[in-house]
């Protein structure tokens, strides 16, 4: 998995852009939870959707983005979290044992299928 560090407050803006053309997933990680570990580690060896771009939020470091993910998008801060942007907004939002690449590959494929009729 290629994972793009998320870092700066205005990456926000930038992956808002880029979901009007292409999905954005953001994991919201805490690098001092074996949860979050564990969630990381079943991303890696998934086989990501090749439609979407990954970034991931060290979010004890980067609290303050995390923050304005969760106020610019309406979705209750939890960790580890995944949320998938689409078209500037939260199309899809997870936590916890529940974040599976299968389920955001499931997303992304309905998404295009929609798209297309």
């Amino acid at each position: 998995m290629d994972w793009i560090p998320l870092y700066q407050e205005s990456q926000l803006e930038e992956i808002r852009q880029r979901s009007f053309s292409r999905a954005q997933a953001i994991l919201k990680y805490s690098v001092l939870c074996s949860l979050s570990a564990t969630i990381k580690d079943r991303l890696d060896r998934s086989e990501a959707a090749a439609d979407a771009d990954f970034y991931w939020l060290d979010l004890i470091r980067y609290r303050s983005i995390s923050n304005a993910i969760a106020e610019s998008y309406g979705v209750t801060h939890k960790s580890p979290q995944i949320l998938l942007i689409r078209n500037g907004q939260c199309v899809y939002h997870e936590s916890h044992m529940g974040i599976y690449m299968e389920k955001l590959n499931k997303i992304l494929t309905e998404q295009q299928e929609n798209a297309g009729k």
